[in-house]
């Protein structure tokens, strides 16, 4: 834009955000949150009952490479977790063979994003992300399959959902509560990711989250560890008894030591050899076992 003198450059962002609406943060709605979580949340094993031909590490490859999608594509933080949700519950009614798999992530992903986000992922992206493995035809076909299957009710209640009622009656300043969220963001993307807490309520995942956050940030932060009776906070805010958060909190906390262990071995793999996969969970790997149906 020209002014007089010289140019005057705006940057502006690519797609506008809202702002938070402080009335959603009210009791009533993370009571309505509360009350209506269980209805979105797996009441047991699908595969032990549902699927004959999935592996729980097939559904945690397929999950790596959608947060890796969501990730280059900087989709909105709850994008992630409500497709998985959408894997899960189809995963829980109708039985899927594993050349599906990939195919049925990615429609996931296609249906989430439509719902969260101001510029969706397109068909055309998808399909590019799976190394054209799947074609449009299948990917609208099995979209139809989803909403059959999942009743058209698309608006599930995730983790991220709390994530927000949580910090907001925790007595912290804006800043260390920014910074918080941000690492309890990862921690439920990775808790998403691992279906070991496919079968625990939204919020006590995201207390969880927050509760590991917390206790990973207290040593370098000290306000951090000044808030107090943090898990009776927690317990207050999701009625969650205190026996389950703080075992979901070491679960977390177990996961994440997990996760980075493997992540440095990986890094010392890498180094000796420079033909090995660049991410933990390298796309053709997923798509080869998905084509050929090898176990």
């Amino acid at each position: 834009m020209e002014v007089p003198g010289g140019l005057l450059c705006c940057e502006v962002e690519k797609i506008r955000r809202s702002y938070r609406d402080p009335v959603l943060l009210n009791d009533r709605v993370l009571n309505n949150l509360l009350c209506s979580e269980e209805k979105y949340t797996l009441s047991s094993d699908y595969f032990t009952i549902i699927q004959t031909d999935l592996k729980p590490y097939m559904r945690k490859m397929v999950a790596d490479w959608m947060l890796e999608v969501c990730e280059e594509q900087q989709c909105e933080q709850d994008v992630f977790p409500l497709a998985m949700n959408y894997m899960d519950r189809f995963l829980a009614v109708c039985r899927l063979n594993r050349n599906k798999l990939q195919l049925l992530g990615a429609t996931c992903m296609f249906l989430a994003s439509k719902l969260k986000e101001t510029s969706p992922l397109t068909a055309e992206k998808l399909i590019i992300y799976t190394d054209k493995s799947i074609s449009y035809q299948q990917l609208l076909e099995i979209e139809v399959l989803i909403l059959k299957k999942l009743k058209w009710d698309l608006s599930a209640i995730t983790p991220h959902d709390f994530l927000e009622q949580v910090l907001h009656r925790l007595p912290i300043e804006a800043d260390y509560a920014h910074l918080i969220r941000k690492h309890a963001q990862t921690l439920i993307a990775m808790c998403v990711t691992d279906y070991s807490f496919a079968m625990y309520p939204p919020s006590m995942i995201a207390a969880g989250c927050v509760g590991a956050a917390v206790n990973g940030l207290s040593s370098g932060i000290r306000r951090c560890d000044e808030i107090p009776n943090l898990m009776n906070r927690l317990y207050e805010i999701t009625k969650i008894e205190l026996e389950y958060l703080h075992q979901c909190q070491e679960q977390i906390e177990h996961l994440l030591s997990k996760n980075l262990s493997s992540g440095s071995q990986q890094e010392e793999m890498l180094k000796e050899d420079k033909e090995a996969p660049s991410t933990p969970t390298d796309i053709q790997e997923i798509s080869l076992l998905l084509n050929t149906g090898s176990t």
